[in-house]
């Protein structure tokens, strides 16, 4: 899949928002323990992922007692380890923006295995310093039948789309949340206020 981006430029790519609020202290002081362990931008964008997909727990698999509360800041997400995949999403962006490596916002349109109940999913694309193109990875969380791994050359995403059952990549690179990923998560109060939120399309 060909991916398009929002911006012509990098730079939007690494800026700070209110999502992706790489500035915040606890953004930074994560970024920083974790380039110290790695030093280097490919490894430490590995070892970024692999933080964010195994330390922060996705929403859907923390059960009936997990986390109710819906985090939306990417500040939030690392200091509560708790998140849907927009959620999740915006933790990695900020940690790899914090240490100047490009990363976007993408998304995809996934249902059940008869092609009903479609959600939007998110995930993340980055671009390392020097490479000449977009790489998706998927911090989701990896689960029995789901087996996301970092990975430049190929992609090892949670979900391959299955485009006979509606599935569909949306191939924009987002510098900010799409707004109706957004709003379900800043407009619930609760986990299950956002399942009934969630976007069904973009």
């Amino acid at each position: 899949m060909e991916m398009i981006q929002e911006h012509s430029g990098l730079a939007a790519y690494l800026a700070a928002d209110e999502a992706i609020d790489h500035d915040h202290p606890f953004v930074r002081e994560t970024a920083d323990a974790l380039w110290t362990a790695t030093g280097e931008a490919r490894a430490y964008a590995e070892v970024a992922f692999e933080f964010v997909r195994d330390t922060v727990v996705h929403s859907a698999d923390s059960g009936d007692t997990g986390d109710e509360r819906v985090p939306w800041r990417a500040s939030e997400v690392l200091s509560t380890r708790n998140g849907i995949c927009y959620a999740k999403s915006h933790a990695l962006a900020a940690l790899l923006r914090a240490r100047g490596i490009p990363a976007a916002l993408c998304y995809q349109r996934l249902t059940e295995d008869d092609g009903s109940d479609p959600v939007v999913h998110g995930l993340v694309a980055l671009r390392l310093p020097g490479a000449d193109r977009w790489s998706r990875v998927d911090p989701r969380g990896n689960k029995p039948g789901v087996d996301a791994r970092f990975s430049l050359d190929r992609e090892e995403l949670a979900f391959p789309v299955r485009p006979e059952l509606g599935e569909c990549d949306y191939p924009a690179l987002h510098a900010a949340p799409h707004p109706a990923a957004l709003k379900a998560l800043q407009g619930s109060a609760d986990r299950r206020e956002l399942w009934r939120n969630l976007p069904t399309a973009l």
